[in-house]
């Protein structure tokens, strides 16, 4: 059974910052592009970071020069560091686990984790 558990949202006051965790179990972790998402109330998903299984990294122009993906493939694991917090921030972050070859795509989520940003 996959499973990705996220951790680490909270509260934070403007200009903090809060470190996000994701667990994976149940996929070969290495072989997957690992990402976060975020959706803010009344708003549809939008893509945060990507992190290949090559290590090669994509961030939305919104958070660039603030947040930082990073992967442990021997831990199973990838974390957001996020810097510099706004309230325009504020969303429920999702971890995605992707795998796409020719001939089929396949696509995990976490539950979501809860990040407010606000004074």
């Amino acid at each position: 059974q996959v499973q990705l558990v996220e951790s680490g949202g909270g509260l934070v006051h403007p200009g903090g910052s809060l470190r996000l965790s994701c667990a994976a179990s149940g996929i070969t972790f290495s072989r997957y592009t690992m990402g976060w998402y975020r959706q803010a109330p009344g708003k549809q998903r939008e893509l945060v970071t990507t992190i290949t299984s090559g290590g090669s990294i994509n961030y939305a122009d919104s958070v660039k020069g603030r947040f930082t993906i990073s992967r442990d493939n021997a831990k199973n694991t990838v974390d957001l560091q996020m810097n510099s917090l706004k309230p325009e921030d504020t969303a429920v972050y999702y971890c995605n686990a992707l795998l796409r070859d020719l001939f089929s795509t396949v696509n995990y989520w976490g539950q979501g984790t809860q990040v407010t940003v606000s004074s």
